[in-house]
């Protein structure tokens, strides 16, 4: 019994270590600047992303930057990425919204011109 406790306690221990919060590491060690403007694409963590992101902090956030230097702020509905039209997907050019492709037949779009090339998407409201 006291052998499962302790494996238990290691594997915990273990978890948070590997997934817990980086409290150092946090947008939030800098204050939020609200009347900035995202930029997209950004650099984060060695990442390039095209909308705002949920990582770690409790609301989808930006960056004011191209790369991240501590100048961000919380996405409100204005500021998600837009879709970009006509975008290339496969071998055709689509000017709005598509299902193709998708295998829950919900609309979708690239936030680039090229999808083939960059694969960077979301779902369409």
């Amino acid at each position: 019994m006291v052998l499962h406790v302790v494996f238990l306690l290691l594997w915990v221990c273990w978890l948070h270590s590997v997934f817990g919060q980086d409290y150092e590491d946090t947008i939030t060690h800098f204050p939020e600047v609200k009347d900035g403007k995202c930029v997209f694409p950004f650099q984060y963590k060695g990442g390039i992303f095209y909308d705002c992101i949920k990582f770690k902090a409790k609301h989808k956030w930006c960056s004011l930057t191209k790369t991240y230097q501590g100048q961000w702020k919380y996405c409100s509905e204005e500021d998600f990425a837009k879709c970009v039209f006509p975008f290339w997907y496969r071998r055709l050019i689509y000017r709005e919204c598509t299902e193709d492709g998708d295998a829950f037949g919900r609309k979708w779009c690239s936030l680039t011109q090229n999808y083939n090339k960059d694969k960077v998407w979301k779902y369409c409201d």
